[in-house]
């Protein structure tokens, strides 16, 4: 009987033989192409012919990579962004208050130097807040009678003058800002030394001068300083200049608006100056008590001549009122 297998399932070579015989076909492509290159042109080829395939087959891997990248891209820029952000308020504030510290040093500056240069004695005093009436201008400091201040006492900064005392407790004090409608300050131009009185709350941050001849001699610009008559504030003072001036054909007087050259509600930090003017009373005040003694003893004197005459049996004469 015939046992070789049919056609269909030959075998042929085994596979041990394939094997040794591609291994010696692959070593032998080796040397060969290390020793003369010899398969260049055919590397060449294939990989002509095989790069749109590898291309198909890397589709997926870089559709996955993309996506990784694009969602850890976002998560990293995300928050980079609100570090900046975060970063960028701490600067900005660091900023401001550096400005704000730069300010406040130079004013401070100012003031100990106005302060070494006053022959007036001045005290320091910081501003707690405005007062709570919103038709007055008035602001609180944080200087009392306990620092030696009282009602009166004017206050000033670096430029010039900002109001005076107007009340005072222990520990803090109330302050009349120039611009205060009840407020009023004697001033003098510089230039010609012409008097006046500068009024507040005419124009909102404005002094005016009022009841001043049209013909006055009075210009844009002109500085205004304190003329040291009512005994409140010192003598030369800057107060203010002359910003604008109305002069109309059918009055006689002119309105005389004023800027301050202080800085009113600019800066914290400013100065109280004890002044004391050294005034003595009013001459009508010294007339009174001469004026009652001499009434007294006029009277006096009327009476004990009518005491004598209704001795002496007389009609006591007439006698003219004291005057």
């Amino acid at each position: 009987m015939d046992y070789s297998p049919p056609p269909l399932f030959k075998q042929g070579t085994s596979a041990v033989a394939r094997l040794v015989i591609f291994v010696t076909i692959a070593l032998t492509l080796l040397v060969v192409d290390a020793r003369f290159d010899a398969m260049r042109v055919a590397r060449q080829v294939a990989a002509t012919v095989l790069m749109p395939v590898e291309r198909v087959v890397l589709v997926p891997r870089d559709a996955l990579r993309g996506v990784f990248d694009y969602a850890q891209s976002s998560v990293t820029l995300a928050n980079e962004n609100r570090e900046l952000r975060r970063s960028a308020v701490e600067q900005a504030s660091a900023a401001v208050r550096q400005a704000q510290l730069e300010a406040e040093n130079n004013q401070l500056r100012k003031l100990l130097n106005l302060t070494q240069q006053s022959a007036t004695p001045v005290v320091a005093a910081e501003i707690l807040y405005d007062a709570r009436d919103p038709y007055s201008q008035r602001i609180v400091i944080d200087r009392g009678s306990v620092q030696g201040l009282r009602a009166g006492y004017p206050v000033i900064d670096e430029r010039g003058v900002i109001g005076q005392i107007t009340r005072v407790s222990p520990l803090q004090s109330e302050v009349t800002l120039l611009t205060d409608k009840d407020q009023a300050i004697p001033v003098q131009v510089v230039r010609n030394g012409l008097r006046s009185v500068a009024f507040g709350g005419s124009r909102a941050g404005q002094l005016d001068l009022r009841f001043m001849a049209a013909s006055a001699d009075l210009q844009q610009g002109d500085l205004l300083v304190t003329s040291g008559l009512d005994g409140t504030y010192p003598p030369g003072l800057p107060v203010a200049k002359i910003a604008h001036i109305e002069r109309k054909a059918d009055t006689a007087f002119s309105r005389v608006y004023c800027e301050p050259v202080a800085g009113v509600r600019s800066h914290r930090q400013l100065l109280v100056v004890r002044y004391e003017s050294g005034l003595g009373p009013r001459p009508q005040d010294e007339d009174k008590p001469q004026k009652a003694e001499r009434g007294a003893r006029s009277a006096a004197a009327r009476a004990g001549a009518e005491k004598s005459a209704e001795k002496n049996g007389e009609k006591p004469a007439a006698t003219e009122p004291a005057r």
